[in-house]
């Protein structure tokens, strides 16, 4: 018999509005794939029904450099909702994050749906209308970020917001596997990194998310937005940044986490 796991998913979803709680431990294994997803599924649904839009997903911990920060060996996913974006050149207000961090990304938006867990890399790239530069706001409703890889797959991938670029480029002529990043809070620089930092190219992060997705039965489809992965070590923001990555060949695109007090 499965444990029941909606209290879990529950007391995530409450950490939204009162703060942070302590690790998973005693409904989750820090291993335990499956139980954590079990609980990602369960809010994603419990969101879905009050109403918030499904338009993607996100793909995490697919640099080497992040997965070391937060002690973690594979890559995840979570869901992506239409509220959870702010457009290129807006503000976040401080009082929706608990403890966030931005990190640069490439993302794509699919063209047509790819159902095919098989699907090969060039079938993959054949699927996607557009890339652009992203930002992803990255938050934890664990407390001070102590996650194991269930914690953050259980916490919808440990996500808050993302931004995307207004450049749409098609991946004709693009190199997304040298194509540097530069990521800068306040004019300075914080984070470096290239699209190979990502699963060796971007397209493989999809195609792992397409596989990861199809075989629960959930393929990717037509319109979806994919943020696929830093490309560099995630930062810590405060109030008053203005947060820019650029990426080559891709443009660049902005935020502002609020007001300095």
């Amino acid at each position: 018999m499965e444990k029941d796991l909606n209290p879990t998913a529950r007391r995530l979803r409450d950490a939204y509005s009162t703060g942070p709680i302590a690790p998973l431990r005693d409904a989750l294994d820090p291993t335990d794939i499956d139980g954590a997803y079990r609980v990602q599924a369960i809010n994603t649904a419990h969101w879905i029904g009050e109403g918030r839009r499904l338009v993607g997903r996100k793909i995490g911990l697919t640099a080497k450099a992040v997965q070391a920060q937060l002690g973690v060996d594979q890559p995840d996913f979570g869901a992506l909702f239409a509220d959870m974006e702010i457009a290129d050149g807006g503000t976040l207000d401080p009082a929706r994050a608990i403890q966030p961090k931005a990190e640069a990304e490439i993302a794509f938006v699919l063209g047509r749906d790819i159902t095919d867990p098989e699907a090969s890399i060039d079938e993959i790239a054949a699927a996607i209308d557009h890339a652009m530069a992203a930002i992803e706001i990255v938050d934890s409703r664990i407390a001070d970020w102590k996650i194991s890889f269930a914690d953050t797959v259980a916490d919808n991938g440990s996500s808050a917001f993302f931004v995307l670029g207004e450049e749409r480029k098609p991946l004709a002529g693009l190199d997304l596997y040298t194509c540097g990043m530069v990521l800068e809070i306040n004019g300075a620089i914080v984070s470096l990194g290239a699209g190979a930092a990502c699963l060796g190219h971007p397209l493989n992060a999809v195609r792992w998310l397409s596989r990861a997705l199809a075989s629960r039965g959930e393929p990717l489809r037509a319109g979806d937005i994919l943020l696929s992965g830093a490309l560099g070590p995630m930062v810590t923001m405060t109030p008053g940044d203005t947060v820019v990555t650029r990426i080559g060949g891709l443009g660049a695109c902005t935020f502002s986490y609020g007001a300095s007090a």
